[in-house]
């Protein structure tokens, strides 16, 4: 395929994600992949997301390859899915990396870090800062390739049936958050658990957890917690930046043709900075719908126990470096570029903002 042929299909692409419809050659395809979800089918941004993804390789691949999306539970359980599409359950799956951190701690970094990238500085890491390569790998052992395929921005710090005035009210509190803000969490005193989407509202509701994050206003509003928790609190210091994965069998892509397989990582490419916009779109119109019509309390944590919480999450991050090579490798390459993507941003972004609010 000539390289401005597939740069001009991948920029109809991005119109056509952008767009939430495709139009699909009337060909036979010549591959059919499932693609499994840790997400309800069909919710929003999340579960969109997975099926733009589905449609946009079928589009771009003029109907060579088929995609049926599956939501969590269809096929397998949600935190079934890394395991199902390293066997070939299916060809391909979409969720969050933090996940899997009973298979890899290393896997954690490819989702978020407490106080670490946010959105723009994670696809810099990924994509120019070495991020991707030791992704890949990392899942090169499960016979898995990674590819980011969405981010939420930063998100919420979460729901609430109390007010959080210091570190000690997070002692003893049971709360669903996953990956690395978890153990942050449980070094501060609280317990952390594990929950898909789909079974936060109930358990919430029926006291088995006291707290929940989940992502931000337009999912929040969609799940209805405003129903079942009084506080809402910013900012989501344990997910500044979620990167969303799709994971792809590998022996399924190397059984494509280069032209298609170039298709598969360049679509992810393009709903991975679709996803973005569509929050930053839509969070305010629904934190508006929160506060106003649902009378939802905003609060933001007080700045002692951010500073608290930073300094935990610190330690905690530099615990899990030495647990084995591979996440002291890439505790590393995030660090630096971490460290260097502030510098910068403290001059430009951040200047940028305090600018505007004056």
């Amino acid at each position: 395929m000539k390289r401005r042929d597939f740069i001009q299909g991948l920029g109809a692409g991005t119109a056509l994600a952008g767009l939430g419809g495709v139009k699909v050659a009337n060909a036979a395809p010549q591959f059919k992949w499932k693609m499994i979800t840790t997400w309800p089918k069909n919710f929003p941004g999340l579960g969109t997301g997975a099926n733009n993804l589905a449609k946009l390789i079928q589009a771009m691949s003029g109907g060579r390859i088929e995609i049926k999306v599956y939501g969590a539970k269809e096929i397998v359980g949600a935190m079934e899915v890394f395991d199902a599409v390293s066997r070939g359950v299916a060809e391909m799956g979409h969720g969050a990396a933090y996940y899997w951190k009973g298979k890899s701690e290393a896997a954690q970094f490819f989702a978020a870090v407490p106080f670490g990238l946010n959105a723009q500085e994670m696809n810099g890491w990924l994509y120019h800062g070495g991020g991707m390569k030791l992704w890949e790998e990392l899942y090169a052992d499960f016979n898995l390739i990674p590819a980011a395929a969405g981010n939420t921005g930063v998100q919420m710090g979460g729901w609430f049936n109390k007010e959080i005035k210091t570190l000690d009210d997070l002692r003893g509190l049971k709360m669903r958050i996953p990956g690395l803000g978890g153990e942050v969490l449980k070094r501060a005193g609280g317990t952390p658990v594990s929950l898909s989407g789909g079974e936060i509202y109930t358990s919430l509701q029926s006291g088995a957890i006291d707290a929940t994050e989940w992502v931000g206003p337009y999912n929040d509003l969609a799940f209805g917690l405003y129903k079942v928790a009084k506080f809402y609190y910013y900012p989501g210091w344990h997910e500044p930046g979620t990167t969303l994965e799709a994971i792809i069998n590998k022996k399924a892509y190397d059984t494509l043709p280069k032209d298609l397989q170039m298709i598969v990582t360049n679509a992810c490419k393009v709903v991975n900075q679709d996803m973005l916009a569509e929050y930053t779109a839509r969070n305010n119109d629904a934190l508006h719908s929160l506060v106003k019509k649902h009378k939802v309390n905003l609060r933001p944590f007080p700045d002692t126990v951010l500073k608290k919480l930073a300094k935990l999450s610190d330690e905690v991050v530099a615990e899990i470096a030495q647990k084995d090579k591979a996440s002291n490798k890439v505790y590393k390459s995030f660090v630096k570029f971490r460290d260097q993507a502030r510098a910068w941003h403290d001059i430009s972004e951040v200047a940028y903002f305090r600018a505007r609010s004056l």
